[in-house]
């Protein structure tokens, strides 16, 4: 979880008192990035940052792949044995690792050539037979329809659904916002089984995240200010891109890294949904 100091020359009883009134916004200069940085005079966040959130929060938000469900978890599952049938001696989990970083640099330079929103789906596509081509695997274009048609299949977390019950229990709403065309967030339903309030895909705007209108897009759709909009992801880039568009954000922080020295920093980091419904609930 971040780490908060009060500014120089306030007493915290002063400065909680004005950060619970209505309309306070944590200023970025209260926030530091490590313990080394700001080891004197620290106040964990768990009592202020959270009620602030609490009080204000209307919607949470959640990105979907990697962060709702399994992504790298599920597609090592569904290549393994494709994998093992083509004769590749290669890790599948190295596989399913380049094959998401090649869709998401595709992703990310399909949006700053701004010539028109490629589907996510084709850009799957496009990412999987690069891969393939790249390991010497042999393929047709049926079978990388296939493997990307998994993505479609894909289950939640295990502390997922428990997590967003309990969340939408203590009044909130709940979104999906995602890099995923309308159709297959729409098929992918059924196997997550948990109806969101909302599921926004970014082809509404035509950019990929994290371009600031497919933030903006969920703020109009969903009809609540962007401040009132708690946005939570388990991507770094997300997480940076829903905070400078000015949603607070939460990073789920499930593989222990360091969030990178971004001006936009998380307003809180969990380890799990579990802990995100923990501290959000009871409000």
């Amino acid at each position: 979880m971040l780490l908060w100091q009060r500014p120089a020359g306030r007493n915290l009883s002063g400065w909680f008192a004005e950060a619970t009134n209505p309309g306070f916004r944590l200023p970025a200069s209260a926030w530091r990035l490590t313990y080394s940085e700001c080891k004197h005079d620290i106040v964990e966040p768990t009592e202020m940052t959270v009620q602030i959130l609490k009080r204000d929060t209307r919607w949470l938000v959640f990105d979907q792949y990697g962060t709702v469900v399994d992504m790298q978890g599920g597609l090592v599952e569904a290549v393994t044995p494709f994998l093992s049938e083509k004769g590749w001696n290669g890790k599948p989990n190295s596989f399913v690792t380049w094959w998401r970083r090649t869709h998401f640099e595709n992703s990310m330079i399909d949006a700053l050539m701004d010539q028109g929103h490629t589907s996510y789906r084709t850009i799957g596509h496009r990412a999987v037979a690069h891969v393939m081509n790249r390991a010497g695997i042999e393929h047709t274009q049926d079978e990388v329809q296939w493997l990307v048609s998994q993505i479609e299949t894909l289950k939640p977390f295990p502390d997922v659904i428990k997590a967003l019950q309990e969340l939408r229990d203590s009044g909130y709403k709940l979104a999906i916002l995602s890099n995923g065309d309308r159709d297959m967030l729409e098929k992918a339903k059924q196997h997550i089984g948990f109806e969101m309030d909302e599921t926004i895909s970014v082809q509404e705007v035509g950019y990929f995240k994290p371009h600031r209108s497919t933030y903006a897009s969920a703020e109009e759709i969903i009809r609540v200010e962007r401040q009132r909009i708690l946005f939570v992801a388990s991507h770094e880039f997300d997480c940076v891109g829903a905070k400078t568009f000015g949603m607070r954000s939460a990073f789920i922080d499930r593989h222990k890294r360091p969030f990178g020295a971004w001006p936009a920093q998380p307003d809180l980091i969990v380890s799990s949904f579990k802990e995100l419904a923990t501290e959000m609930r009871g409000r």
